[in-house]
């Protein structure tokens, strides 16, 4: 053996190399990461050390690694989430937050029939006040008892709430009774604002900032020959008012339980009055919760025209005005409206918006005047959004127009193709051949839903019967003014259409400069629009173009000026 190799061998000498520690079998390669490149043959020491320490940290398992990594990524799906939410808020803040209305609160507890004396007196005492004071406003010489309808109609739109509300108010009337008027309520939440469609709406919104007429505590301004205007009938209080009069004091009680309610409307209508007339109390409330006094299939149907020819001569229709808000809004967009003479209809809009704001109450001498409305102008009721649910389901059920708009003497009739007799209802849904199906469809979306196509021609069948009618009186109707729930974008084919179909104006709901108070009523505005063309094209089976069509009929408008799609 050699000096070198003797001293190679040396077990001091050898450095700490493959030697320390035994090569590993081929097949365990396999469980080592791909990412890592395979262990050298013959490593130096230091590679060997790197090796080991990579391995360690990627066979070994450490428990608070793990958990770091679960910190990590539940951090990151909170901020997310947080994001997420922050887009959200900032998409629903950036539509507005909606006003508070308590400018129209205020006018409305400024009414001649809310001004209380510093000291309330309770129902028991205020016989004896209103005799010592010679009456309480609205009334002569007597104590002035009120009604209240605790289960109003809420959660729905204006329409409904309206209808019900004037039928309401007219038996107050009819029966010598304040009507108590309540807020137009969305949501019974006791928070201000709710959420719908992704924007913050108002959860109840003040009566008077859609109308002003006697049903919302307005003046009785109807013909001088009603017995009751002669008595003073009492004006509409708010709910507010009537809380501070009747809450603590002795209520009466009535309910619906025994009361008709598939009858004709002047059949409820006597039956309530002979009910109310043997009432005593000063404080009334009328507990519907059995069923409504007057119900949607009512007004949805022939019975509620009894009650509509009452209303017609009643100070409810022929005293409505719309609020000072939607008359503002009026003046506001007079120059589209009416551009020919702006100042035309700012001169009628005028009065009623001075005597709204200043609250005097006119003396009656005679029923009001028709408005002076919007000369060459057609207003068209496209309703969109749930009706492509709605309208295909009425065809299933075999409905028919709204009960304003089957009223005899307007000229536009519902006559889709009919089954056998006696079949009614959902019935429909079975009857017919396949194509005799899809023909009854086809009638019903012609008049429920139409097309651009259909709404242009339909809108040309009425400008050509008006022309040769008799009451155009020479004009012609030349603009259109589309009531819709539509975007503005869905309607630009309509417009572009209707121009060159030889329509000199279009206009939109969505063209209205409106405010913020003005946008949370802007269905009002379309009323008012509506209410004033010369003539109206409605939906007969929306209860918007109902209304309508019946303060048409109450201000006078000739018959043959409202028509159907």
């Amino acid at each position: 053996m050699s000096s070198t190799t003797w001293l190679r061998n040396l077990p001091w000498l050898t450095p700490p190399g493959p030697k320390s520690k035994p090569r590993l079998p081929d097949d365990e390669y396999a469980l080592l990461p791909s990412s890592y490149p395979p262990r050298p043959l013959s490593p130096t020491f230091t590679n060997d050390h790197e090796y080991r320490f990579r391995r360690r940290r990627t066979c070994s398992f450490r428990p608070h690694t793990l958990f770091s990594r679960q910190r990590l990524g539940l951090r990151r799906l909170l901020t997310l989430a947080a994001l997420a939410f922050a887009l959200v808020v900032s998409a629903i803040l950036a539509q507005g937050i909606p006003p508070s209305f308590n400018d129209v609160r205020a006018y409305e507890d400024r009414l001649p029939q809310h001004r209380l004396p510093r000291h309330v007196f309770p129902p028991h005492a205020h016989d004896h006040h209103a005799h010592a004071s010679g009456g309480s406003p609205g009334t002569e010489g007597q104590a002035t008892r009120y009604i209240r309808f605790p289960g109003y109609l809420w959660g729905h739109g204006l329409n409904n709430v309206l209808q019900e509300a004037l039928v309401l108010s007219h038996l107050a009337h009819a029966s010598n009774l304040s009507y108590v008027f309540e807020d137009y309520t969305w949501s019974r939440s006791p928070l201000p604002w709710t959420l719908y469609d992704f924007a913050l709406r108002p959860t109840r919104i003040p009566l008077n900032a859609f109308i002003a007429g006697p049903t919302a505590g307005g003046p009785l301004s109807g013909d001088v020959g009603d017995d009751s205007e002669r008595l003073g009938a009492p004006r509409a209080v708010s709910a507010r008012y009537w809380e501070e009069v009747c809450g603590g004091g002795k209520i009466r009680v009535l309910t619906s339980k025994g009361a008709p309610s598939d009858a004709d409307g002047d059949v409820l209508l006597a039956w309530w009055r002979d009910m109310l007339s043997g009432v005593q109390e000063q404080c009334i409330e009328v507990d519907s919760s059995e069923h409504d006094l007057f119900d949607r299939f009512l007004f949805g149907g022939p019975r509620f025209l009894p009650i509509l020819d009452a209303l017609l001569a009643s100070p409810i229709l022929t005293a409505f005005s719309w609020s000072p808000l939607v008359h503002a809004a009026l003046l506001r967009n007079a120059m589209l409206l009416h551009p020919s003479s702006p100042p035309a209809l700012s001169t009628s809009i005028q009065p009623h918006l001075s005597s709204q704001l200043s609250l005097q109450i006119p003396t009656p001498s005679a029923p009001a005047p028709p408005l002076p409305f919007l000369p060459g102008l057609i207003a068209i009721h496209l309703r969109r959004g749930d009706y492509t649910r709605h309208c295909p389901n009425l065809a299933l059920w075999g409905a028919d127009y709204m009960g304003t708009n089957q009223h005899p003497s307007l000229p536009d009739r519902f006559a889709p193709p009919v089954g056998p007799p006696g079949l009614a209802g959902a019935l429909h849904k079975d009857w017919g051949s396949e194509s005799e199906k899809a023909e009854r469809r086809a009638y019903y979306m012609a008049h429920c839903l139409p097309d651009d196509s259909e709404v242009v021609r339909r809108l040309r069948e009425v400008r050509a019967e008006y022309r040769t009618g008799a009451g155009a009186g020479g004009r012609e109707l030349s603009r259109v003014y589309v009531l819709s729930n539509d975007g503005a974008w869905a309607l630009e084919g309509l417009r572009g259409m209707l121009e060159a179909d030889g329509w000199a104006d279009v206009l939109a709901s969505r063209d209205l400069v409106l405010d913020a108070e003005q946008r949370y009523v802007d269905v009002g505005v379309d009323m008012a629009i509506a209410e004033r063309a010369e003539v109206f094209v409605g939906n007969g089976f929306s209860s918007l173009s109902s209304n309508v069509v019946m303060l048409r009929m109450a201000r006078g408008m000739p018959a043959e000026s409202n028509r159907f799609l």
